[in-house]
């Protein structure tokens, strides 16, 4: 697969941290690009993000739309792939050192992380493999994965950066984050391995910034389209944002903004919006 990045095409209106001294970071798994291009136009134009991480393009770079995106005030960063995966970030102020894939010499096809810098903080959009079903070959990618992650965030990165990193996980941190989670505890999305390998990327440094503000739990950012699941609220939060202390100390409030799951065809996921003040 093509290593190069996209970088910003258009030149979109100045950006970066708002005026009131605030950074709006946001992630969201799309489920294709095309199919939810006037859903992104309209969410950006009405929510105003200064990063909005985006995962599942299933789209390569050149069919990525990049005049629409610019034409709404943003730069685009680009990892594509064909049909399947994809990631980009999306940004008010122009990105800097673009970093596709985990630079690890491992022969992976697939296009899940992309890393980029934008106003002095390190941003990352990762889309975790979903596994497919526990102890099969594609569940031992997905744990594979996330030890090169755990390896790339450490070799990259120290705790003391300001460092984001955004995306869908495709699992469920715990049972705080599951609707039924007896229904789903054997699940890819649940099992004890994928949370373990979460965990250690987490302990490297990171806070759950979302679980800062609402330790309860019983919120979701995913939902299947099949057997009435939104309508249902049988749902998973396994969209994250994870910080580092000095971006998460930061941090005066996150959300998900569920309204984006309803109307006519959405995303399986809803957007996940975290603030940081400067």
């Amino acid at each position: 697969m093509r290593k190069s990045v996209g970088a910003t095409r258009g030149e979109p209106a100045p950006g970066g941290i708002d005026e009131d001294g605030k950074m709006k970071i946001a992630t969201w798994n799309v489920n294709s690009i095309r199919a939810r291009q006037q859903r992104l136009l309209g969410w950006l134009r009405r929510t105003e993000p200064d990063v909005l991480c985006l995962q599942e393009l299933k789209v390569v770079e050149e069919a990525f739309p990049h005049e629409a995106i610019a034409e709404a005030g943003y730069h685009a960063a680009v990892f594509g792939q064909k049909t399947y995966n994809g990631v980009a970030v999306l940004s008010r102020e122009k990105p800097s050192h673009i970093q596709p894939g985990m630079d690890d010499d491992v022969d992976d096809p697939q296009a899940r992380l992309l890393g980029v810098e934008v106003a002095g903080v390190q941003i990352v959009s990762a889309y975790v493999p979903n596994g497919q079903e526990v102890g099969s070959e594609k569940h031992a990618y997905k744990l594979d994965w996330l030890r090169r992650l755990t390896l790339y965030i450490g070799r990259r990165f120290s705790p003391s950066d300001r460092l984001v990193l955004c995306g869908d996980f495709n699992v469920a941190m715990d049972d705080r984050d599951v609707t039924r989670p007896a229904d789903w505890a054997d699940s890819v999305l649940c099992d004890g391995a994928s949370r373990q390998a979460l965990g250690r990327i987490r302990d490297w440094g990171f806070v759950d910034v979302f679980r800062k503000f609402h330790a309860d739990g019983g919120l979701y950012s995913w939902w299947d389209y099949r057997m009435l699941g939104f309508q249902k609220n049988n749902g998973l939060r396994i969209d994250h944002i994870f910080a580092s202390q000095p971006m998460a100390a930061r941090c005066t409030g996150a959300e998900i903004d569920r309204q984006e799951r309803k109307g006519p065809k959405p995303s399986d996921h809803a957007p996940v919006v975290a603030v940081f003040a400067d």
